[in-house]
């Protein structure tokens, strides 16, 4: 490998360990010529499905627009990043064992709104406003209320959707 500082045409490896998850190795290296120190990951280059888009148009996956939605949707919210992480890294996982050369557009927002159930309700009414395309205030309301119905093992690990109060003691 060059060395990114010097462009030396060879480096060696002083470490190497796998990361955290186990899906990568870091491999620690240091060039000869100026002995600059860097690091390098080593993954499995797996092919993910291609998306197919409405109207039958088709586009490679994007695991960084992936991570945009869950920031888009999670804008603002206590949600930690490697929590972010995991759920990128669960959805990609789903993909891959899937086995399927395409999937739908729709399967993969469905797997966001999965992994947002679990990590924030309020990002994933938000993702689920724009990805349902709610009509109206109803539509959101009933969203909210099959959320609370579905999700009675969360209660209390996330902030309520409703204020309590508001709600007329329900």
């Amino acid at each position: 490998m060059h060395c990114p500082f010097c462009q030396h045409e060879d480096t060696r490896v002083i470490d190497s360990r796998l990361t955290e998850d186990g899906s990568s190795v870091r491999r620690r290296r240091e060039c000869p010529q100026c002995g600059e120190r860097f690091n390098t990951y080593e993954t499995a280059e797996l092919k993910l499905p291609t998306v197919v888009k409405s109207g039958d148009r088709r586009e490679v996956f994007d695991e960084r627009k992936l991570r945009v939605s869950f920031e888009r949707a999670l804008q603002k919210r206590p949600v930690p990043t490697p929590d972010v992480d995991s759920s990128v890294r669960a959805i990609v996982n789903d993909l891959r064992k899937n086995s399927e050369r395409e999937v739908p557009s729709r399967q993969v927002g469905e797997l966001v709104m999965r992994e947002l159930k679990k990590l924030d309700q309020v990002a994933y009414v938000r993702f689920a406003s724009v990805y349902r395309k709610f009509e109206d205030v109803q539509a959101f309301r009933e969203e909210i209320e099959k959320l609370e119905r579905d999700l009675p093992e969360l209660d209390g690990l996330q902030l309520p959707l409703l204020d309590e109060s508001k709600r007329g003691g329900k």
